[in-house]
């Protein structure tokens, strides 16, 4: 791209969004817009107005560009992922947060309202974008967090150090014995790729990493199965749990989730898109998890 020494703003966005277009980026406008907003840090509106004017291109914009055009992930590029009402830093390591996952955390926050002081886990947690809205939103509550990978944990730390989570480095299947049976609420987004499904974005092929992804075994069954075990564990007598899943799978794990015999209103939930994207249920009174 051109973004030589006087190319004004609008023209240096304009040629950014043809580029990441050809690129095959999926929202080139918006992309080539946070690149440069990034570099001016004005806010969108502000850029926007600036580009109405003769204001000048920022200077490293075009690298920026090219590196979105290789496809990048923007929030690698930023630093930055936005998740409801938090700014989370990212980067290599960690899995970037899906918009469709805000509807998961939703569905925990209007479980909980009205609860005093509600305990609620979230299980791989990653960059920590349910543990944390859910502490941002919910005042009172006492939010725990666990992620296996030392990367993503450490990125999760920056992330949920000042919203009061409390964080530890472990595997969502065996994690927090000493709390068992406490807990209210139960979430989690666990990895549940199936092992021979390459996603099609090169951004969540190439740069996601692969253990935030795959869920173990041919069907990327075996982490979901593991989170429903943990969560039985963990839980209460009528806490709830909610995880997070591909919509090919929703119909195998509310089967799944039925054939334990200690859950009761398991209920599939849509998200902004009107997929299958998570599935909910209570812990049953009696129950005799492993």
């Amino acid at each position: 791209m051109t973004n030589g020494p006087g190319q004004s703003l609008a023209a240096a966005v304009s040629e950014a969004t043809a580029i990441l277009r050809d690129a095959g980026v999926p929202s080139p406008r918006v992309d080539a817009e946070l690149l440069a907003d990034h570099l001016l840090k004005v806010g969108l509106g502000r850029l926007r107005a600036m580009m109405l004017g003769d204001a000048p291109a920022p200077e490293g914009y075009a690298e920026l560009v090219a590196e979105r055009a290789g496809r990048v992930p923007l929030q690698h590029i930023t630093g930055v992922a936005h998740f409801r009402y938090l700014e989370l830093a990212v980067g290599p390591g960690v899995f970037i947060p899906r918009p469709e996952t805000e509807s998961v955390a939703q569905l925990v926050i209007d479980h909980v309202k009205g609860m005093p002081s509600p305990r609620i886990v979230d299980l791989g947690t990653g960059s920590g974008a349910i543990a944390g809205s859910i502490a941002h939103e919910v005042p009172g509550a006492e939010v725990h967090a666990v992620e296996y990978s030392p990367l993503a944990h450490a990125w999760a730390a920056k992330n949920l150090a000042p919203l009061g989570v409390h964080l530890v480095l472990g595997d969502l299947r065996t994690a927090l014995p000493e709390l068992n049976g406490t807990f209210d609420v139960v979430v989690s987004n666990p990895p549940y790729i199936p092992a021979e499904a390459i996603p099609n974005e090169p951004e969540v092929a190439l740069h996601d990493p692969p253990e935030a992804l795959y869920g173990g075994g041919a069907d990327g069954m075996e982490l979901p199965t593991a989170a429903a075990a943990s969560a039985a564990r963990l839980l209460r007598p009528g806490g709830f749990f909610v995880m997070e899943h591909a919509e090919v799978q929703a119909g195998w794990i509310a089967a799944m989730m039925g054939r334990a015999g200690m859950w009761r209103n398991i209920t599939t939930h849509m998200d902004l898109n009107q997929k299958e994207r998570a599935t909910s249920a209570v812990l049953a009174d009696q129950h005799h998890p492993e």
